[in-house]
């Protein structure tokens, strides 16, 4: 599937090819770190397909607990997060974040959920929780 996405202010914008059935949710606390949420939702890309415009991102690499090293890719000017990819020269890959594409509607529900030793008590009763279309109460 072909996607369109960006950062919130539009500087970075991207296009790729995504395989629809393949969004996994991470709840490592890494990832509710870096998002400042829950969890964050991620579809892969193959770095053939991946197409960067705009500004370079501005890049911030985290190593894990077992030594991985991750490149975290962010806008520089309103900080929406983008992608995340190993930090080497030429990744094969790119992990990017579902909430940055135009059509994030049409993926399938996610096929995976990692680090779940790490997700929030309450992830699972959200369904439970009042619900409003638009807005706070």
């Amino acid at each position: 599937m072909h996607v369109d996405g960006r950062c919130h202010c539009g500087a970075i914008s991207f296009e790729a090819e995504v395989d629809p059935a393949q969004v996994s949710v991470c709840h490592c606390t890494d990832c509710q770190m870096l998002t400042g949420s829950a969890f964050r939702a991620n579809v892969p890309a193959t770095a053939a397909s991946f197409v960067l415009r705009g500004p370079a991102p501005v890049a911030y690499v985290k190593t894990a607990d077992s030594g991985a090293r991750r490149r975290h890719a962010f806008c520089g000017a309103c900080g929406t997060p983008i992608y995340a990819c190993a930090d080497v020269d030429r990744p094969d890959r790119y992990s990017l974040r579902v909430g940055t594409i135009a059509q994030r509607a049409a993926l399938a529900r996610p096929k995976q959920q990692i680090f779940r030793r790490s997700a929030l008590g309450w992830v699972d009763e959200l369904a439970a929780v009042p619900q409003f279309s638009t807005g706070w109460t």
